[in-house]
């Protein structure tokens, strides 16, 4: 008796499945996968492409640390180096404005987000993510260089990624935001810590990681517009330090601007510029993972 009662006792197994239900799972797995294989077939055609013609302009070291400033249409040789600082400055520059807008938008939503004021930001958030990059162009070019008499500038084109990265930083730091426990909350609250310092010191610090990794995104986002670079700034072949006057070069203007040179040496500096773009994109990608792993562990 006492043997086995001391038997350790064995979870019931099923190992029956029926024929028609084993049809079935197989089935689902084996579309899952053939659709997940279709989305990949154009990803992997258009890097192959893109790799392929461009791969021979960015392999040189000139790509990397000359601008076009001398070379001629029909002429082979300079680099990218005005357009990489045009893209990074601009996207810079938006980023510094969008990203505490975004995230106090983001705190007011989750935090104290009550009321009509919640629902008419709610509103416009939903509105401003769905809007073109050229209807977001154009506004700026309506209000500020139109209305106000700013000129054609970096700083024009800033105000319009402004626009395109402002909902996209305020979605990703909400949900973010979101997935906070509310215990936490309650026992700062319970140790009499206002709600202000308890949002500072311990919601946001939590929510960091995830925060960090859709800000980086959202910058990746707004790096390969092209329609606020064609209407707000000029295209230069050599670097312009001043963001608040004269034209400024960009890696989505240059392949526009070179798209109208007919010759080989323009559609080779086209597809490098492309390479060059997607690579900075997914630099920004491995970024944010490195960012998020790194905050997630030494929290």
């Amino acid at each position: 008796m006492t043997a086995t009662l001391d038997k350790p006792i064995k979870a019931p197994t099923f190992r029956h499945v029926s024929t028609a239900r084993r049809i079935k799972n197989q089935l689902a797995t084996a579309t899952v996968w053939l659709c997940f294989g279709i989305a990949l077939i154009p990803l992997i055609w258009v890097l192959f492409v893109v790799l392929a013609k461009g791969f021979h302009a960015v392999a040189s070291a000139t790509w990397w640390q000359n601008s076009q400033k001398g070379i001629l249409p029909d002429m082979y040789g300079g680099g990218v180096y005005h357009a990489i600082y045009g893209t990074i400055v601009q996207s810079a520059i938006a980023a510094v404005i969008a990203v505490p807008l975004g995230i106090m938008a983001a705190i007011f939503l989750v935090e104290y987000g009550r009321g009509p004021l919640a629902r008419v930001t709610t509103f416009m958030v939903d509105i401003l993510a769905g809007v073109p990059s050229i209807v977001a162009a154009l506004f700026i070019f309506a209000l500020w260089i139109a209305t106000l008499g700013a000129p054609q500038s970096a700083l024009a084109v800033s105000l319009a990624l402004v626009l395109l990265m402002l909902p996209v930083v305020v979605r990703s730091t909400e949900e973010m935001l979101k997935l906070v426990p509310d215990e936490l909350r309650e026992a700062s609250y319970a140790l009499g810590i206002p709600k202000w310092k308890t949002i500072v010191r311990i919601v946001v610090p939590t929510a960091l990681p995830g925060m960090v990794s859709g800000m980086l995104l959202a910058l990746a986002r707004v790096m390969g517009e092209t329609a606020p670079v064609l209407l707000l700034v000029g295209y230069s072949k050599s670097i312009n330090t001043n963001i608040f006057n004269g034209n400024m070069a960009s890696l989505p203007l240059l392949m526009y601007q070179e798209l109208q040179n007919p010759l080989e040496p323009g559609r080779e500096r086209v597809w490098g510029a492309a390479l060059t773009l997607i690579l900075l994109i997914a630099l920004l990608y491995v970024a944010a993972a490195a960012v998020n792993k790194l905050l997630t562990r030494n929290r």
